[in-house]
């Protein structure tokens, strides 16, 4: 349980004003909610398989220790590069003549979930907590947190991106980021 709640926190963090929940948003001001819902669940349920999996092998590899004195490493990264920031894009990816039809749309969504997704910080965060943890309850709680995160995207995105300081965000997310690498450290030791 503690594993799938931590999943579901870090990736939620991750994910929470990241460049996919704005591509969400952007879609959902163009498109009907179902198909990109749709291409939400579909993208980010692959990409979050490929995230455990790739964490799991990695995880059997590797001495214990060094799988959590890297993880820990890793989520201190992600605090420096969330406060960096520069992850916002314009162009979201998607062609407007998969509006003719239902499946195109929807095909075309998850693709450019899954494109945005490579090389994230949900999902490098997902496959680093599969490393040192049971791969089904990250994979639950990963899921849920990126499905969570996306869906505030979809559905109240619009109003919180007009009244919510984008810097609050990224402060935010760089301190829990930088808790849990600290965590992770300790645990090590």
């Amino acid at each position: 349980m503690t594993a799938a709640l931590t999943a579901f926190a870090v990736v939620f963090v991750a994910e929470f004003g990241d460049r996919t929940q704005l591509l969400l948003l952007a879609l959902a001001t163009r498109h009907r909610p179902a198909p990109v819902v749709g291409g939400l669940l579909v993208g980010y349920g692959l990409m979050t398989v490929l995230a455990v999996a790739l964490g799991s092998a990695v995880g059997a590899a590797l001495p214990e220790t060094a799988v959590r004195v890297g993880s820990g490493l890793v989520f201190l990264g992600f605090a420096v590069w969330t406060l960096r920031g520069g992850e916002d894009e314009d162009d979201d990816g998607v062609d407007d003549r998969t509006q003719r039809h239902p499946l195109a749309l929807l095909a075309s969504i998850a693709g450019a979930i899954m494109v945005s997704e490579l090389g994230d910080k949900s999902m490098l965060a997902t496959a680093t907590l599969a490393a040192d943890g049971d791969p089904l309850p990250v994979w639950l709680g990963a899921t849920a947190g990126i499905l969570s995160a996306g869906a505030i995207g979809v559905l109240a995105g619009r109003l919180l991106a007009d009244r919510l300081r984008p810097e609050l965000l990224r402060l935010g997310s760089a301190a829990l980021f930088a808790v849990f690498g600290i965590v992770l450290l300790v645990r090590a030791l």
